[in-house]
């Protein structure tokens, strides 16, 4: 009996170390992507000091998509403030607290970026397809210009006027999935499908 206990022990142990490796390889993986979307032309010759945070608590629901992060303004976040993973843009800082700050996603009903299709151009406001985090939409598109599947979509970071776009220009969006001419020429708009996997958020990045 002692010594199925003691196995039985070992075993448990292993368990619980085989689960912190797996995760400690998961949450290098994304340090990667996240230290080469830094050293990206979008952010290397840009202002911003990226600040890295956990994914703490999820509220998604038909109309609102946010979560909350581990750093706040302690850490020097504000409102408004990009958030990004490694796979790109994934929403803004809505509210900032000492130690925690709340993100609204791009799948949330009142998010809208403007971005643009490269190399096509075009560009548009990203909003959301309500309810579907694997859905976005392109919109205000010049209806005589086409954008085709497969195309990516990044930031435009427009200025104008002494205003300027709360993103920078070129983080990576999305991914045009679907734009038929006649979806483009009537409702100007085309289907994409976000860069970044919204519904399992892990590490971000505040800039």
């Amino acid at each position: 009996r002692g010594e199925n206990s003691r196995l039985k022990s070992e075993l448990a142990k292993s368990r619980e170390q085989a689960v912190a490796g797996q995760e400690a390889l998961q949450e290098n993986a994304q340090l990667r992507k996240l230290v080469k979307l830094d050293g990206s032309p979008a952010l290397a010759a840009s202002a911003y000091q990226p600040v890295t945070g956990r994914v703490i608590a999820r509220s998604p629901t038909v109309w609102r998509s946010s979560v909350t992060i581990d750093v706040g303004s302690d850490d020097g976040v504000h409102v408004d403030d990009p958030v990004i993973s490694g796979d790109g843009l994934v929403g803004r800082i809505a509210a900032a607290e000492p130690g925690s700050s709340q993100v609204m996603l791009l799948t949330d009903h009142e998010s809208a970026v403007s971005a643009k299709v490269v190399p096509a151009g075009v560009q548009g406001v990203i909003k959301p397809e309500v309810g579907d985090p694997e859905h976005l939409i392109l919109d205000f598109i010049d209806s005589t210009k086409h954008v085709h599947g497969g195309q990516t979509v990044v930031t435009a970071g427009w200025r104008a006027q002494g205003l300027a776009s709360l993103f920078p220009p070129g983080l990576p969006l999305a991914e045009v999935t679907k734009a038929s001419i006649v979806d483009q020429e009537a409702k100007e708009q085309a289907d994409l499908r976000p860069f970044a996997d919204i519904s399992n958020l892990d590490l971000v990045q505040v800039l």
